[in-house]
């Protein structure tokens, strides 16, 4: 008796599992859970308005970390990313694009408010001390140093060049490489914002 429960519970669970619905499958790579990534951060938009990740909450993030005097990744991401809203059509307004610099001393708030919504009204430019912006990058997981030129004031920047996407409930989700096609980019969002 005793064994033809514990196999009646045994077929159920197979069943069950059976019917279970299969994990979504994404182009960027799915960081889900990974360990060691901050959930929030705290941070001014190029208009004056403090901010933090859980606020946008509702919405899909694309949180990107750049500089406004890099010559191509910067540019080139934030223009993938406009791609991406317009690939979302009617979902669009779903994500929110941050751009965090990492050049606090060059990029101040009015450096940002000409560059970051010159990609798209909606995208939004974040800064801080740079004792602020070093944190967040390194709780982030985000690598970046100074290249010092001749000229102290004409200095570049190395750094990560990817963009990490949070989903609607503000929980990091994917990494995406620079060069990831916006439709791709635009149907994993697509999956975040149905709950996937």
């Amino acid at each position: 008796m005793i064994k033809k429960f514990a196999l009646s519970i045994t077929l159920c669970a197979a069943v069950l599992l059976g019917c279970a619905p299969a994990p979504p499958v994404f182009t960027a790579l799915d960081i889900t859970g990974a360990p060691g990534y901050a959930t929030d951060f705290k941070l001014t938009d190029h208009t004056g308005k403090p901010r933090t990740l859980k606020e946008f909450q509702g919405k899909a993030v694309a949180l990107f970390f750049g500089f406004t005097q890099c010559p191509e990744i910067c540019p080139g991401t934030m223009l993938e990313m406009k791609q991406v809203r317009q690939a979302l059509g009617k979902d669009a307004d779903k994500l929110q694009v941050l751009f965090i610099t990492l050049d606090p001393k060059r990029d101040t708030p009015a450096v940002l408010a000409q560059y970051v919504p010159n990609f798209d009204a909606s995208f939004l430019g974040l800064h801080g001390s740079e004792t602020d912006i070093a944190k967040v990058a390194k709780d982030f997981k985000i690598f970046w140093r100074v290249q010092e030129s001749a000229n102290s004031s004409n200095y570049t920047l190395d750094h990560t060049a990817a963009t990490l996407i949070f989903d609607t409930q503000s929980r990091l989700r994917l990494f995406v490489n620079m060069g990831t096609p916006a439709d791709k980019i635009a149907a994993d969002i697509q999956q975040l914002l149905k709950g996937k």
